[in-house]
Formats: C-alpha cells, structure tokens, sequence
C-alpha cells in the first residue's frame, strides 16, 4: 500500500486548484483516452475511454473477491448479501468523498473474530448489531477527525500500538484457521502451497491475485476428493434478492465489536495516505470523509445483513499498476457487483467452497493479518529497545493470541479487546510514568538487547562516544596493557 508520486503526478496536484474539474458524475478524458504517456497517472477526476474503464472497473471486482467473500464464508454470512453491501457501500463512498478518492470497500477481516463469537454464543443477528455499532463509532470518529483533523490519531494511537492491534487481529484467529484445516488436510495445503507459488511465479496482476487463484486450484483439488456438494447450486435461481436480515442488540458484544474501530482507522488512514502518495495530491483533508462513508457503509451492512466493510489493499495493488485512479472505474465496479450480488446462483457457488480451501486460504491471510502488524513496526521504525513499546506490544499479543476472557456487569470481553485496550493502556501509562522518572532503558534481556541502527536511537545517544573517543580509548587501553606486560618481563 505504498507508492511514490510521479513528476507529472506532482504538477497536477500543485496546478489542481486551477484546472477544471469534471463534474460529480462526469470525467475528464485522460489524453486521447487510449493510452498513458510515461510518468503519467490517470487522476481521479480523469477516465480512459469507457471501454478501458469498464475493463479497469473489471479488474477491481476480480482483485476484491477472494477475500471478500471468504469474510461471510468463514462467518457463515450470505455472500451475494455481503456482495451487495459491498456494492452499496462502494457507491456511498464515492458519494460521501465527493468523488474525490478511489476506493472499493471489501470485507473487513477485523469483524470475523467478534462475528464468529456472537455468532456462536448470542446469534446471527447478534452479530449484526454489532457491526452496526462498529460503524456508528467509526462514524463519530471520523466526524471528529473532520472538524479537528487527524493529527490527533497518531498521538492516540502511535505505530507501536496500531501495529498491535492489527497484529493481534490477526494472530487471534489462527486456532480457526486451524479447524478448519483440520477438516480437509490435503485441500489446505494444496491451497497453501498454491497461493505462495503464483506469489512468485507470475508477475503483474496474476501475482496480485495469488489468493484468488490459490482458492481456484483449491477448491479443484476438493472436487477431485469428493468434498464439494453442488445441490445447492441446483437449486439456486438465476435472478433474485439476496438474502437479508434484521439486526438486533445486546451491550454485552460491545467489548467484541468496538475495539475492531482501531484498526479501521489505521487502514482507511493508510489507504489516504496511499493514494496520495501514489497520486502526488495532498488528500489529508478528505480522511475524515474517508471515516465517514466507511463507517455509513458498515452500518448500513449491519442493518441488512452484511459483513462490515473496509478499503482494500488489492484494489490499491491494482491502481499501482494500472496508474489509473479514476473514480469512474470504481463506479464501474460497484456496477458489476450489484449485478452479481443479485444472482442467486453465483452466490450459492461461493457457499460451496470446503472447510479446507477455507483452512489453506485462512493460514495465509491471517498470517498476513498479523504481518501487517508488524509491517507498521518496520516502516515505522519502531524502537522496540524501549521499554515502553516492548511492553506495549508484548502484553497485548499474548492476551489476544491465548483469548484471555474477562467478564464484567454482564458483558465479556475477549482476546481482541481486552489486548486493544492493554496496548493503548500500557503504551499511554508507561510512557507517562517514563517522561516523569526519565526511565528511557531497560535492563537488557534476550528480548532486548539492542543492536544495529537501535544503538543510535535517543534512549542510548547519550551513552555514546563519538568515533574518535572510542579509538583514542582503545589505543590507551592497547598500549597500557603493552607497558604492563614490558614491565612483568623486565
């Protein structure tokens, strides 16, 4: 989710104050609307011709299905339902940022482990309510960041404590991936294998789509073993409505659902950044917006019975190397979902897909879940030689990967909350508590011990001497030890 703006790309954005825009559902043509001239990018208000967008617009529907339908699968949601909301919230995106930023909205993978334990002990329609609370949060917040900005995220949540919680996200779930490995052995590590062989074997969009091919060649290996039943698909009719559900509501899944916010924000403020990089346009002022229209779409899911929704990062792999960010491809995409969505009969053939796809497929997305996680850390550069990060992320993964439960006035808190709220409760604390005492080291420890470019970090500069100290002390100690031994010889 990361790209550099172009020279052309950084013209348009200092000059884009002054240039026509095209009209709300209206786009400029992009040169002749055949081609892209090098170091040029299609900007959001621009469009190819309408037979290349509609083929763009294609290709974000093939980028989002592999893992936006494996979110109701694994939940045992509908998935032309959750393909409608998707479709819904796409267009409702598009509406709430003005047209201005290129998104679809998939599946969020953050809501299946608070989806799947309502699920398990409340019910479906349990579940929903808690989505919509998701969303309803996610929206105030996203009011908050638009009248105050979103400087204020980065103080609330530092990398060290987004990185974990989108870590222990996705660590939280592998006993799940597990079960269903369990299920079908042989069909999870064709799976498996698969996804990570098309990774590296093919480049361009076919690598991009590693997981939906990985799912393909799965779910073929499950067929040869007898392990996929096709009634339903029969049965199935060709055209109709998804099928939806009502929500309802009890407080005690809260504790599940809200701390799932956390992460939505760090990836709907990473995909803004994203795109601003890759676009060179300072789109900051939008992200608020961004918040906004994910957190209407969430609800407006709940309500229906839908999974809740998030951007997606295989979508951003596709502007990246298509250089077109044109909203109008997403409008294409949105387009062509809805239509999906209201055929029965295709929704019936993703329910198909066996517990060990479902295994192989989870294994690695989960994984990359929790990758993610540290993949915060590592652009972010975070010094884990502190104490208080250390800490920070050391508690809270543990809480969330062994489920610590705790129950208190009738609500239960689980893994991912109560590890959310250890984050951003150690980090905080302990930061405080660190500035007051000036405690900046630690003892060192295995764990620890610092090293590389961490020995030039704040905690230990003042621990330095500079290189010309360290010879000048190492050419003294040489020669002290040589008089020394002059002297036990004479």
């Amino acid at each position: 989710m990361s790209g550099s703006a172009t020279p052309r790309a950084s013209r348009e954005s200092s000059h884009s104050s002054s240039r026509p825009r095209g009209g709300f559902f209206s786009w400029r043509l992009h040169g002749d609307g055949t081609s892209i001239a090098p170091g040029e990018v299609v900007a959001p208000e621009e469009r190819l011709s309408w037979p290349r967008t509609i083929g763009i617009g294609a290709q974000h529907v093939v980028a989002m299905f592999g893992a936006t339908f494996l979110v109701p699968l694994i939940t045992g949601f509908p998935p032309s339902t959750t393909l409608f909301f998707c479709a819904v919230g796409t267009l409702l995106f598009f509406l709430i940022t003005g047209g201005r930023m290129p998104s679809y909205l998939g599946s969020s993978f953050a809501l299946i482990a608070p989806i799947t334990a309502v699920t398990q002990t409340l019910g479906h329609n349990y579940a929903l309510g808690g989505v919509i609370a998701t969303g309803a949060t996610l929206t105030l917040v996203g009011v908050i960041v638009h009248f105050a900005g979103a400087h204020w995220i980065d103080v609330v949540m530092p990398p060290v404590v987004t990185g974990a919680i989108v870590a222990l996200i996705g660590l939280n779930l592998a006993p799940a991936a597990w079960n269903w490995v369990k299920e079908g052995p042989l069909t999870a590590v064709v799976t498996i294998v698969s996804i990570c062989l098309i990774t590296v074997l093919f480049k361009g969009i076919i690598g991009r789509l590693s997981i939906l091919f990985g799912v393909l060649i799965g779910y073929v290996a499950a067929i040869l073993q007898n392990e996929v039943d096709f009634s339903r698909v029969a049965e199935a009719s060709w055209i109709g409505l998804p099928e939806f559900s009502t929500p309802a509501f009890d407080p005690s899944t809260l504790g599940l659902f809200v701390p799932v916010v956390f992460v939505l924000i760090a990836e709907n403020v990473g995909h803004v950044k994203s795109v601003s990089a890759m676009t060179g346009r300072d789109l900051d002022g939008i992200t608020g917006r961004a918040l906004i229209a994910d957190g209407c779409s969430t609800m407006l899911a709940g309500a229906g019975g839908g999974s809740g929704t998030t951007t997606y990062a295989e979508n951003i792999g596709v502007m990246a190397a298509t250089r077109v960010y044109s909203t109008a491809a997403y409008l294409v995409a949105s387009g062509m979902a809805f239509l999906l969505a209201l055929t029965p009969k295709f929704g019936a053939l993703i329910s198909t897909i066996p517990a060990g796809v479902l295994g192989g497929a989870g294994t690695v997305l989960y994984g990359m879940i929790g990758m993610l996680g540290v993949r915060i850390w590592v652009q972010n550069q975070v010094d884990f030689s502190d104490p208080v990060n250390l800490n920070t992320a050391a508690v809270s993964l543990i809480v969330a990967i062994a489920n610590f439960t705790w129950v208190a006035g009738g609500m239960q808190f689980e893994g991912i909350a109560l590890g959310s709220g250890a984050a951003l409760l150690i980090y905080h604390v302990m930061r405080w508590i660190s500035k007051l005492r000036g405690t900046t080291l630690e003892a060192a420890s295995p764990a620890s011990a610092p090293s590389g470019t961490e020995l030039e970090s704040t905690a230990y500069s003042t621990r330095h001497h500079s290189r010309g100290e360290l010879a000048d002390a190492a050419e003294l100690a040489d020669g002290t030890e040589q008089t020394g031994g002059a002297e036990q010889a004479r």
